[in-house]
């Protein structure tokens, strides 16, 4: 048996596991059983956690595939919220987290302790570096978009229909066809970006190692690079994905990012690994 916490952000949903617990597993094939929706506790991925300090921390994030990823800011902000709770952490309180992205501080905005416990956090995400760029998928169609870099890469696409389709393919397919394309050799999350107003955009995404997700906090963060660098967008700004919205603060091009967003603890347990 492994003890575990669930939580989630926005929907994106992580298993919690120490690595004291994981100790002597493979944590890739650990991470495919227990992310399993239908065979297993079901999530999108397992932050691995150690401590570090007081209130500092360590982890190493696998993809519900099992393959590694250098961060998840949900998945952050989810292991910010176990940690709070750990510490009975106060509104104002800091916690930092040491990513494979680098360290990323986690500022506890507030704190509710009703249905769920739940966080509102805001994360220093570093400073985006972006450019723009073309990607040509089978049939010949070019795709224009962003390349950026939150820590892990992300490829964003402007769209102008509620549909969120680009040449009349499904943003799934096209997510599908540009996460494994060779120009990204480690594949790439892929969002498609439909801008409402310059303080509001909505967001679909495909996440790498994963698939369509109702919700990616780097996603969130490099969707809101893009429109606002390249789009005509302003900080802050909104981002409203399937799973809810998140705020975006961002001055611009060497700047850093904030993102802020809830992160609420759904459940403990036990599981078989074998």
């Amino acid at each position: 048996m492994i003890s575990f916490t669930k939580a989630h952000a926005c929907g994106n949903d992580f298993l919690i596991v120490t690595e004291e617990a994981a100790r002597g597993r493979n944590w890739a094939g650990l991470t495919r059983r227990l992310c399993a929706r239908n065979t297993g506790v079901g999530a999108d991925g397992i932050e691995f956690f150690a401590w570090a300090g007081p209130k500092s921390g360590r982890i190493r994030l696998h993809n519900a595939d099992g393959s590694i990823a250098e961060i998840s800011g949900n998945g952050t902000r989810c292991v910010a919220a176990w940690m709070a709770e750990k510490l009975g952490a106060r509104p104002g309180d800091s916690l930092e987290i040491e990513t494979d992205a680098g360290v990323r501080v986690c500022h506890i905005d507030s704190l509710s302790t009703g249905e769920a416990f739940t966080v509102e956090v805001t994360t220093a995400m570093g400073v985006p570096q972006f450019a723009p760029r073309t990607v040509t998928i089978p049939g010949g169609v070019q795709v224009a978009g962003v390349e950026v870099s939150t820590g892990n890469p992300h490829f964003v696409i402007v769209v102008d229909n509620p549909r969120f389709t680009v040449d009349g393919q499904q943003w799934q397919s096209i997510g599908q066809q540009i996460c494994a394309h060779p120009d990204f050799p480690r594949q790439t999350n892929v969002e498609f970006v439909r801008i409402l107003d310059p303080k509001q955009i909505e967001i679909r995404i495909f996440e790498r190692g994963v698939g369509p997700t109702s919700s990616s906090g780097t996603g969130t963060s490099a969707s809101a690079t893009a429109s606002i660098a390249l789009s005509g967008c302003a900080s802050p700004l909104r981002v409203v994905a399937p799973g809810g919205a998140q705020a975006v603060t961002w001055e611009g091009p060497g700047s850093e990012l904030n993102l802020t967003g809830p992160a609420s603890l759904i459940a403990r347990g036990e599981a078989w690994t074998e």
